[in-house]
């Protein structure tokens, strides 16, 4: 009865430290998970807010490579490699974000040009009105 004992305490040891080994390797893994998830989101809010302001017609080249960058965060998070997706998404996110910097600047540069052009339409007016007539 003895080596019985033995024999049952020795697969319940086995066991636990089973047991004990997933849970270690769960909790390393999970705290990565909703961070790296979290990246993805804002990144993906950031690559629509910058599609939103007009980036696809005037930043295709930085909104192209941000949802490049998305894809593959995504493609990270599929494969549970959860660092180097909430890596690909802050890339993602800081590539949304001078796609819609670039895409505003483009706005304000040309609604500038038409209120010059405004300007100097109503100083060619002025300056007509306010020209005697010949004689």
């Amino acid at each position: 009865m003895d080596a019985k004992s033995n024999k049952s305490a020795a697969r319940f040891s086995v066991r636990l430290a089973a047991v004990a080994a997933v849970l270690v390797l769960s909790a390393c893994a999970s705290p990565n998970r909703a961070p790296a998830t979290a990246d993805v989101a804002v990144s993906r809010n950031a690559v629509d807010n910058a599609v939103s302001a007009g980036a696809a017609q005037l930043a295709p080249q930085e909104i192209n490579a941000a949802r490049a960058k998305m894809m593959l965060a995504n493609q990270a998070l599929a494969a549970k490699d959860y660092k180097l997706a909430s890596q690909l998404a802050t890339q993602a996110q800081a590539d949304a974000q001078l796609a819609q910097s670039k895409a505003n600047s483009a706005k304000a540069t040309a609604a500038s040009q038409a209120l010059n052009d405004d300007l100097r339409v109503l100083r060619q007016e002025v300056d007509r009105a306010n020209t005697p007539p010949a004689q």
